[in-house]
């Protein structure tokens, strides 16, 4: 195409729609390689069993020597279990640890007209109005 009778609006218009193109090509590229991986990934799963060999085993020879067995192991469900762990009656998903409470704490406790500051209020709180989570 020339471009040389254009005028400067209509090649900012051309510009925008390459850039608007490239935009969504660059999606478009992404996109398919996040398919391309998951069949790769299939692909070497099926492999990895059809020869009897376990994924995870496989997985960890792929690293580096310096990494193997580091990145694979399975983290602590729970953290080291040190810890009371309250568990909210109402929505098991609301887990509190220790540190700083969640706002979701925060506001169970204000609506009981407990001041989350107070430590003795806290206390109250986790003992009447939480779970131990069991485990």
């Amino acid at each position: 195409m020339e471009y040389h009778h254009l005028s400067a609006e209509e090649l900012q218009s051309q510009i925008q729609q390459t850039k608007q193109k490239e935009a969504q090509l660059k999606q478009a590229l992404s996109e398919r390689r996040e398919v391309e991986k998951l069949g790769l990934a299939q692909e070497i799963r099926h492999m990895i069993e059809e020869r009897g060999h376990d994924l995870e085993e496989i997985a960890e020879q792929l690293l580096p020597r310096r990494l193997r067995g580091a990145v694979l192991k399975k983290p602590r469900k729970f953290g080291s279990g040190r810890y009371t762990r309250y568990v909210d009656p109402d929505n098991p998903d609301h887990v509190y640890v220790r540190g700083v409470l969640p706002s979701w704490m925060k506001d169970k406790m204000a609506a009981l007209g407990l001041d989350p500051n107070n430590k003795e209020d806290r206390d109250f709180f986790k003992a009447n109005h939480m779970q131990v989570f069991p485990g």
